[in-house]
C-alpha cells in the first residue's frame, strides 16, 4: 500500500466532506472542524488542533497545490525512509508547522485560523534536503539545484501572496530535515533514474 497516494486519498475525501457541509466557505467553519486557532489552543486546551489541521484545506487550489506537491516529493521520501518513518515524519513535521504557526500568532498577538498540509510537505523538502546533502546533491530525479529552486520558489509564493502561512512552512521544513537526520540510513538500496 502507497503511502503517499493513501495520504492524497484521505485529504481529498476530508476536503469534499467538509465542502459539502459548507466548513471550507468560512473561517467559523474551518475551527469547528479543526483548524489551529490561537484563543481555543491557549484558553480551551485543544491541543488535538494541532493534528487536525494538518488534514484540512480552505478552498480547492489550496488543496490541489498542496497534493501535486506531495505526489512529486512524498513518493521518493516514502521510499528513502520507507512507510513507517515516512508516515511519522509526514505527521510529525505537519504538527511542528502548527505549533511554530501557533507560537508566531500567541507572540505577535494577531491571530488567524491555520490549517492545511503544508507543514508536512515542507517537512518531506526538509527531509530531501538533508538525504540531497549526504548523496552530495543528487538523489533518484532530485538535484541540489533543484531543491534549491523548489524551496525558493515556495518561499517566494509564501512571501509575495496573502494569507500564506510561511511560519507553518518553516517549522514543517526544520522538523522534516532534523527527523530525517535519525530516520534516514544511506544503505538503503537506491533507484537510480536512467
Amino acid at each position: 500500500m502507497n503511502i503517499t497516494i493513501s495520504l492524497i486519498i484521505i485529504n481529498v475525501i476530508i476536503f469534499f466532506i467538509m465542502s459539502f457541509t459548507g466548513a471550507t466557505s468560512s473561517a467559523e467553519g474551518m475551527i469547528q472542524y479543526g483548524a489551529v486557532y490561537p484563543v481555543l489552543i491557549k484558553e480551551g486546551g485543544e491541543y488535538w488542533r494541532f493534528f487536525t489541521a494538518t488534514l484540512m484545506h480552505f478552498d480547492f487550489e489550496h488543496l490541489l497545490n498542496n497534493m501535486v506537491m506531495l505526489g512529486v516529493s512524498g513518493n521518493i521520501l516514502e521510499r528513502a525512509l520507507g512507510k513507517t518513518k515516512y508516515l511519522g515524519l509526514y505527521f510529525v513535521s505537519g504538527i511542528g508547522g502548527c505549533l511554530l504557526s501557533y507560537l508566531e500568532m500567541i507572540h505577535s498577538g494577531m491571530y488567524a485560523v491555520a490549517a492545511g498540509a503544508s507543514g508536512s510537505i515542507f517537512g518531506i523538502i526538509g527531509a530531501l534536503a538533508w538525504i540531497l546533502v549526504l548523496h552530495k546533491g543528487r538523489y533518484e530525479s532530485l538535484t541540489g539545484r533543484g531543491m534549491v529552486m523548489m524551496i525558493l520558489l515556495s518561499l517566494y509564493y509564501g512571501a509575495s501572496t496573502g494569507d500564506v502561512d510561511n511560519w507553518g512552512h518553516i517549522g514543517g521544513f526544520v522538523m522534516g530535515f532534523l527527523l530525517s537526520i535519525f530516520f534516514y540510513r544511506r544503505n538503503r538500496i537506491l533507484q537510480k533514474v536512467e
